[in-house]
């Protein structure tokens, strides 16, 4: 992000006004050690900006707080795509306006022709992009799963992009994962050598799986069901968090989705608790949010900047 960004301005003019005084923990490290908020400490690079860059991989810093396409996606739909395409438009920019500047896409959502068009004329290395191939024999249009290299080759072109900053498979969750999704780790590799993405990752949809990809190197981003209520995810609060533990002092990039049950955490109050816990358990390094409204971004930043002003004051 430019210094002279008139974005940026109009991002700090935000949160002077909406999450003033507010302090966040960055979870930069993948490290869990030097994220021991029990013990008292916070990292050397604490910051008091809810979107302040962090380290998700060795190659790629980005906001702490993401905006996520994917709410009741499918066929290459979605919220996003469902509502007037000006809508759709301002919910990017809104974003951007705010930092929030890391972007979820997948091929199921078709959201990549609304994020190409939102960020036409923005610097490229103003944001990151992550996007998700989809290796199920359901929920697209087409009956062939191209290769890798294919697929993200088109993902490139719709995006208007050289580079996608990390490439995910997406949705691992039935027992024989592995075998359906291995076939595709060598394309990503080479893509990764090329330039062509900056790391690889699996987004998942059981405890089980996640378990399994701690140990397997290859996985750069582990993209995770995460919240407070439990919502949405199978396992208990504290096995997943062990799990997320466990894959961060493998050097894993977590981002954590779901953070608010994909819309099933109605009560405000529980949305709060929610966000601070997740915050608190300091498992992920980023998480993403559907955000469809200027207030739900209001209410996010809000809840967030609170948690971790407590944790800062705690800590002294």
């Amino acid at each position: 992000m430019t210094p002279h960004d008139p974005h940026d301005i109009k991002r700090r003019d935000f949160l002077r006004k909406s999450v003033a005084g507010a302090a966040l923990i960055p979870l930069g490290s993948a490290n869990a050690e030097e994220n021991d908020s029990k013990a008292g400490k916070l990292p050397k690079d604490f910051s008091t900006d809810p979107v302040a860059l962090v380290s998700l991989t060795d190659q790629i810093r980005c906001p702490r707080i993401g905006l996520g396409t994917g709410v009741h996606g499918g066929m290459r739909q979605c919220n996003l795509t469902r509502m007037p395409r000006k809508d759709a438009l301002e919910i990017f920019q809104i974003a951007y306006d705010l930092g929030i500047r890391l972007f979820d896409l997948a091929d199921l959502y078709g959201t990549h022709e609304i994020c190409r068009e939102a960020l036409a004329g923005k610097p490229r290395d103003s944001y990151v992009l992550s996007s998700k191939l989809w290796p199920h024999f359901r929920s697209l249009p087409e009956k062939e799963r191209p290769s890798a290299d294919i697929v993200v080759k088109r993902f490139l072109k719709e995006l208007n992009t050289d580079y996608l900053d990390l490439v995910q498979i997406h949705c691992a969750g039935v027992p024989d994962w592995r075998a359906l999704f291995e076939p595709y780790f060598d394309d990503l590799e080479k893509l990764k050598q090329q330039g062509l993405i900056r790391a690889h990752g699996i987004s998942f949809h059981s405890l089980t799986a996640v378990r399994e990809a701690v140990s397997i190197p290859w996985v750069d981003v582990m993209h995770v069901r995460f919240n407070g209520a439990n919502i949405r995810m199978d396992g208990t609060w504290e096995e997943n968090a062990e799990a997320l533990q466990a894959a961060r002092a493998k050097g894993k990039g977590i981002i954590a989705m779901k953070v608010l049950g994909e819309g099933a955490i109605r009560d405000p109050e529980e949305r709060r608790k929610s966000i601070d816990k997740v915050i608190r358990s300091q498992c992920v390094n980023a998480m993403v949010v559907g955000f469809e409204k200027k207030e739900h971004f209001t209410e996010f930043l809000n809840n967030a900047s609170n948690t971790l002003k407590a944790m800062a004051a705690e800590s002294v």
